[in-house]
């Protein structure tokens, strides 16, 4: 679900106020502090489908966006439980041009690996047209989350105070992208336009993860090859470190429902 204004960032306010019951869990503060305001609350122990549903049933009356939360394969504590983030330090995801936000990007990378970008090379195609939402983007999140608890059921619940998933990657202040860019507002303001244009929803963060569901998802080629060229923008490593080619990757978002993001 997305707001159309902003929601109060009183995320104990928020949580005293949640009508449903929480499993047991704790509120994080970032890095700068105790004198910091929580960036978000988290669960103790994993998080089931029912509770995620719930949460997220629940998002448009309590303004807490719910998250699954994995971690560094090697240390299950980061970067939740040590507090790695920096909310503080965040812009807001809608002082940002998503278009000129992928176009720098693009740019900096294209000129770099023009093999990897064909045909597109080094000019930048533009922002993809938006997808026809045949689905519910909600009930659609709500069973991809059920299948990527099935995948790794590891993976905790975190609560954001957020009108939209995008706004919860820097509410809570989330670094997962920082070898490729430092603010995560101007990751966020293109996941904003994606929600927008492809019915996309945040769904899940790792260390340096992102998983969101996909309501309109490209059914051709032709369609994919461009949301491949913001993927690559977006994040390099999906293509760098996997098929090594947007005709390649491109092959694997035709109808895809779930888009999965890793930043090295």
């Amino acid at each position: 679900m997305i707001y159309a204004s902003p929601v109060s960032n009183d995320l104990p306010g928020l949580l005293a106020r949640l009508t449903v019951a929480l499993p047991p869990g704790r509120l994080v503060r970032g890095d700068h502090g105790d004198d910091e305001e929580p960036a978000l609350w988290v669960s103790d122990e994993p998080a089931t489908p029912d509770v995620w549903r719930t949460l997220q049933a629940e998002h448009p009356g309590s303004g807490l966006y719910p998250l699954l939360l994995d971690t560094l394969w090697n240390d299950t504590h980061r970067p939740w439980d040590e507090g790695e983030l920096w909310p503080a330090t965040m812009s807001a995801p809608g002082d940002h041009d998503p278009d000129v936000v992928l176009r720098q990007w693009w740019a900096s990378y294209a000129r770099r690996t023009e093999a990897a970008t064909t045909p597109f090379t080094r000019r930048w195609p533009g922002l993809a047209a938006p997808g026809d939402v045949s689905t519910d983007p909600d009930r659609l999140a709500a069973r991809c989350a059920g299948e990527l608890l099935r995948i790794n059921p590891k993976q905790r619940i975190g609560l954001v105070a957020a009108a939209r998933g995008s706004d919860a990657l820097a509410a809570c202040g989330w670094q997962g992208p920082g070898n490729h860019e430092n603010d995560t507002g101007v990751i966020a303001a293109v996941v904003r336009s994606w929600e927008d244009r492809f019915g996309v929803r945040v769904i899940g963060l790792g260390y340096a993860d992102l998983d969101v569901s996909v309501a309109a998802a490209p059914s051709r080629h032709a369609d994919a090859m461009r949301i491949a060229a913001e993927h690559f923008a977006f994040c390099p490593d999906n293509v760098l470190q996997g098929s090594g080619r947007l005709i390649r990757y491109a092959h694997d978002l035709v109808d895809a429902e779930i888009w999965h993001f890793w930043w090295d």
